[in-house]
Formats: C-alpha cells, structure tokens, sequence
C-alpha cells in the first residue's frame, strides 16, 4: 500500500429491498488531500459515506484505515478511528454553550465535578487552531451557521480527526462565509488532515479540491485530478452523457412570443437559496429548468409558490400587476399549483385515501369553513381517476398502497381539481416506471397545448427537452443561461453548466 494513501475502500457492496445502492465501489484519500465525491441522486454518494462512519454495514468490500482493515458499526466507532463529519445541517445543540459542544460527551471532571476550567480553556484553543475568537461562554444558538459550522469543525479537530468528511458544508452559507469555511479548512489539510468534500457546487469543487470521485447509479465511474479534468467532462460523466457523441436535436420550440405573459419575475431571488433572476412564464408555454441537483432550480420554481417569500425582486402578474407570495395559500389564490419533488414527504398524505388526497388542494382553496360534500368529493374523485387513468380497486384505497407512478397522478389531480392557470412539475417522473412517466408527460404537453402555464423541473435532460418551449439553465444557485428554439439541445446545456459565463 502506498503511504501516502490514509483510507481505502475496495470492492464496497451495499443492497436495499429492491436497491443495489453500491456495487462493487473503490475509493482511496490520501494524507492532506481533499477529495470530492461526486454524481448526481442517487448515485450512492450519502451511502459511501454512511458505510464509513458505521452507519451502514456493508454487505461486501474492505475499509483499510492506516494499512489496517477497520469496519465502524456507529459513528461513536467511526469518531473513535479519527472519521468526523460535518454536515450541511449543523448537529450540535443551540442551547448549550460553545465549550459546552465542543466538549459534549468528553467532560473533564475533578472531584466529581466538572471541570469547567479545563473545558472552557480547550475550548478556545480549538478554535484558535482555527483562527475564531469568540466567546465560548455564549450559548451556540446566538451565532449565525456559518460560525456553527467552524464550531463543529473544531469540535471535530479536537477530537483528533484523521480524516474529516463535509456533506454539503456550503449550502447555507454567502460566498464570504464560504472563503472563511475554505481558507480554514486548508489550512487544516496543511497540518496533515485528509478531507472529504461532497457538494453539488461545480464552481466550489475545482476551487477547493484535489481530486474527484464520481459515481452514478451505485457504480464507481472513476477518479480524476481536477486539474486535468475539465467541468464539461466532469458533467458528462456525472449524467451518463458522452459530450462528443451527443446527437444534435432539431429542436423548434412552439411561438409563444405572442400569448401574453402570465407571471413574470424581476431580479427575483432569495438570500442564500437562489440568486436574483429574471424569467417569463408566457400563457400556454412550458418553461423548463435544468441543471444538477442543487443547482437551485427547485429553490428559483417554489419563488413562484411562495414555498419561500423572496428577499429581493418582484413578480408582475398580467398587465404590471405586482404580487407578493409570502405562503403557498397566496399562490393558490392566484391559480398556481405545485407538484412538489419528494411526493412521499411533501406530496402525499400517505395515511389518507386517494379520494381524500385528491380533494385535498381544493378544500384548501375553500377553507375550513365551506366543507365539500362527502357526495360531491367522489364525484370530483372519480371524475379525475379516469381522466388520469389512475389504477386503484377503489377511492378509499389508502394512497400509500398505490405504485409510485400512480401516487404521482394522485398528486398531480389534486392540482388540477383547482384549475390552475400556472403548473410547476418538480421531478413529476422521478422513480415510476416508463410507462407512467409518458403518460406523465404527455398530459403535461397536453395542458400546455389546452392554455395552461407550466414549469418542468428534471434531472433528465431528454424530458426538459421533450417538454419545454424554452428552458432556464441554473449552476451553483444562479440562472446562466435561457435556450429556445433549436438551441434546446443536450449539448448546449451541458456547455452551459459546465463552462464559466
């Protein structure tokens, strides 16, 4: 074994009910490298990790820590070896002090008392370690994230971290706090520390790191020196799409030119979430948003929601008529409807009955007080279950017994049952079977074609393109590029996620 290398993975096997979530995967970090992992979702990224630091057990493989094999069985074990991680949502505890969760399960005590001096003084030469000087008295939820996450940053130097992992360290934070996190943590991997950096930001992966290991769907792809690989080979690796060999598509977008504009965004962004960007949503037109997970095309498409009240910009409705969603119920109001992408989490009522779930959004718009008739809900139910072709023994079937694809239609008729004038689809055709997912898509086009708006959000190119008459492409939360026509190619949105603007 080289001594450089610290930790390697060989041959890691790992299978869920119905899932082969890594098949056969290496991976090798060396001493002081950073090292990002990379694919899109999916692609058995989280599961790497979480077969490191025991919380997985693999199913087949080796993990060799320092020339020896280890096999964590809890994170507790995995700290225990020297593998900490740092997550996107910080996991220390607001209301205890800094030492305190600095400290917090490693308290020094002096005649059955804790040590407070001991503890406090650590304290502040961890973070000095990290060049932060604050007061380590002050309780953690007084300080903004990025300072929580130079804390647990600390925390797990102190803990004499030979390998630190940071999932997805940056989401929260403006790009100030991001060169602060970046020019700490390098200065930590010059004192011998080896890194592990999992982001969906291109731009922060070839400034920060070294090397690159990508995956897609459970299978090791390769690893790569950042500095010989170009972003437009890192992407094309990342979704499955030979750059040289994509065939050019003729490609000629529907005129909506003159339709009239249905919403319209002006420098609309949200701090911390998606950039400031401007966009039209004509009326009959569907607008597609492509770009890798994380990229922020979920973030930009719920500013039309209210999923998030936008901090800066505007929306004009119509004729220069100004709006303000400040919640979902607002959107509503305004005949826009959301199908959200995590459908068992934000979609779904899995406990309800179809019929149920399907009048939901309805007596949403109506309120608590105007009550929909049990009568009238089955005839709205039964009305939208043959529209859709909805396979179900019956409207009081239990919508978690129905397959994902017609839990997708469930949702996508709640929406419809209110007669949106604006549809936004977030991965309507994620992880249903081919079938459904034209049917899928040829009623999305076949509502756009009817006089509905639409916004198509997914990861597959081919789809966006099938389905758009123009689409916005996002990278790293801002909105860099808007293609119609024949510009809709693979070829040209891949050049425009992966090339600087």
């Amino acid at each position: 074994m080289d001594n450089n290398i610290i930790l390697e993975m060989s041959g890691i096997d790992i299978q869920f009910p119905g899932v082969h979530a890594l098949d056969n995967v290496d991976f090798t970090l060396r001493r002081g490298e950073i090292h990002s992992i990379m694919g899109e979702n999916g692609a058995g990224k989280s599961t790497l990790i979480k077969v490191l630091t025991g919380v997985y057990k693999k199913d087949k493989g080796n993990i060799t820590l320092e020339e020896k094999e280890i096999n964590p069985a809890s994170p507790l074990e995995a700290r225990q070896y020297g593998i900490n991680s740092v997550y996107q949502e910080v996991n220390l505890c607001d209301n205890l002090t800094v030492a305190e969760n600095i400290y917090a399960g490693r308290q020094q005590s002096r005649l059955g008392k804790i040590n407070w001096k001991y503890i406090n003084d650590g304290a502040n030469e961890a973070l000095k370690r990290l060049n932060l000087n604050i007061d380590v008295n002050r309780l953690l939820g007084s300080y903004p994230v990025a300072i929580k996450q130079m804390i647990a940053i600390a925390r797990a130097v102190d803990m004499q971290s030979k390998i630190l992992i940071l999932d997805e360290p940056t989401s929260s934070l403006d790009r100030p706090e991001v060169e602060q996190l970046f020019s700490t943590v390098r200065r930590l991997r010059e004192g011998g520390l080896s890194v592990i950096f999992i982001s969906h930001f291109l731009d922060q992966v070839y400034e920060f790191c070294d090397r690159v290991t990508v995956l897609r769907n459970g299978k090791l792809i390769g690893e790569y020196l950042l500095s010989e690989l170009p972003k437009l080979e890192l992407v094309s690796k990342m979704v499955g799409k030979d750059f040289s060999k994509l065939e050019k598509r003729d490609k000629t977008g529907r005129d909506k030119e003159n339709s009239g504009v249905f919403i319209a965004a002006k420098n609309l962004g949200k701090s911390r979430l998606v950039e400031p960007f401007d966009l039209e949503i004509r009326k009959g037109e569907t607008v597609g948003f492509a770009g890798l997970l994380g990229s922020g095309r979920s973030e930009a498409a719920g500013l039309f929601f209210g999923v998030n009240e936008a901090d800066s910009g505007e929306m004009i409705m119509g004729k220069q008529n100004r709006v303000i969603f400040k919640k979902p119920r607002d959107a509503i109001t305004a005949l826009i409807a959301f199908c959200p992408e995590d459908r068992k989490k934000y979609g779904i009522i899995a406990d309800l009955s179809v019929r149920e779930n399907i009048i939901l959004a309805m007596q949403a718009k109506n309120g608590v007080f105007k009550f929909i008739p049990r009568k009238r809900q089955e005839e709205i139910a039964g009305q939208y279950i043959k529209m859709l072709g909805i396979v179900t023994p019956s409207q009081d079937m239990p919508v978690r017994n129905l397959s994902g694809g017609n839990q997708q239609k469930v949702i996508l008729a709640r929406w419809l049952v209110t007669q949106p004038e604006l549809l936004i689809l977030d991965e309507p055709t994620r992880g249903i079977d081919v079938a459904a997912k034209a049917e899928i898509m040829n009623l999305a086009m076949k509502l756009c074609d009817e006089g509905m708006s639409l916004v198509f959000i997914s990861s597959e190119l081919e789809e966006v393109i099938r389905c758009s008459d123009r689409i916005a492409v996002m990278r790293d939360r801002k909105k860099i590029a808007e293609l119609s026509g024949a510009e809709m190619i693979e070829q040209n949105i891949l050049k425009a996620i992966a090339v600087e603007a």
